[in-house]
């Protein structure tokens, strides 16, 4: 009997050896243009909301790590700025994100819409073509067109990046997703898994009220005034019940500031009404949210402050 347990726990360790070679893990990194479907398809291939979404250019600013987890795999998605060319320091910080997003990549998504045909930075499209990491570049929004433009940009996408694999979609009609799926199954290499099994994401809670608060903002203001916006989430306090917040939101004027509060306050009061009603989604329990603003000059182009935010 020794004999026959001791086999069985050999076997046993033997077949935990096996599945250990066999799992499959990468960093699977999402690059495009602003504003052609990037965050939608990252959520989607997620399954949680990840990143926040605008139809405004430059929604999202730092790169988001999403991760989903299978017996045999574990995907790292990353969510990164949309490519542009830098007109702030934090521009820089925020392109420093995706070249580092290419850099790292064990198979690169390039999302594109339909009728694009190149990304806002001839740089990083240089680049790509002389990457050997797999690369799917996916031409999104293919449902607000037609055959024959689909057509038409799958063969001059096919001619511009040769080495990429291209596939038509729409993020947010979830068409051709379970393709995206098992192609980057395939193409992940062999790898103990990065993060813990049951990890969602690297930020903090933190990170996702400062971005919900920034989407209320990006949602009800026009012109310069969302761009100029920075969140700091001050405090955090969780208890069974509730969680109590407190949020300072920067501006790079003085007259940024009266918008951002508006007449009597209304304004400022949207924005909390309506990032607490996301924030408690988010969570799952009651929130208290406390506001507040604060000018912090030129902070786009501050060193000290672009590092206290994250971009450098």
């Amino acid at each position: 009997m020794e004999e026959s347990n001791g086999q069985q726990a050999n076997q046993s360790d033997d077949q935990k050896a096996n599945e250990a070679v066999d799992h499959k893990a990468g960093f699977v990194n999402i690059i495009g243009s602003p504003n052609v479907g990037k965050s939608t398809l990252m959520n989607e291939l997620v399954g949680e909301r990840m990143s926040i979404i605008t139809r405004k250019a430059q929604t999202t600013r730092h790169r988001i790590l999403g991760i989903v987890n299978d017996e045999n795999y574990q995907i790292v998605y990353s969510d990164t700025p949309g490519v542009l060319l830098p007109s702030y320091k934090m521009h820089e910080g925020m392109m420093k994100f995706v070249q580092d997003a290419m850099k790292d990549a064990d198979v690169l998504l390039v999302v594109t819409e339909l009728g694009e045909k190149s990304l806002n930075n001839p740089e990083t499209q240089e680049k790509l073509k002389k990457m050997d990491t797999p690369i799917l570049l996916l031409i999104n929004k293919v449902d607000t067109g037609t055959q024959e433009q689909i057509e038409e940009f799958v063969e001059y996408w096919s001619k511009e990046l040769p080495k990429a694999e291209i596939l038509p979609i729409s993020a947010l009609e979830k068409m051709n997703l379970t393709l995206i799926m098992e192609w980057i199954v395939k193409k992940l290499p062999v790898s103990p898994p990065f993060y813990a099994k049951d990890a969602l994401t690297d930020k903090p809670e933190r990170f996702f009220v400062s971005e919900i608060i920034r989407e209320k903002i990006l949602l009800n203001y026009s012109k310069e005034v969302p761009y100029s916006v920075e969140i700091e989430v001050e405090s955090f306090k969780e208890s069974e019940k509730i969680i109590r917040m407190r949020a300072i939101i920067y501006v790079a004027r003085d007259s940024q500031k009266a918008i951002i509060i508006g007449k009597q306050g209304k304004s400022l009061k949207t924005v909390g009404i309506e990032a607490r009603k996301d924030l408690e989604e988010f969570f799952g329990k009651q929130v208290y949210l406390e506001m507040f603003v604060k000018v912090k000059k030129n902070w786009r182009d501050d060193d000290k402050d672009l590092k206290n935010f994250g971009y450098l």
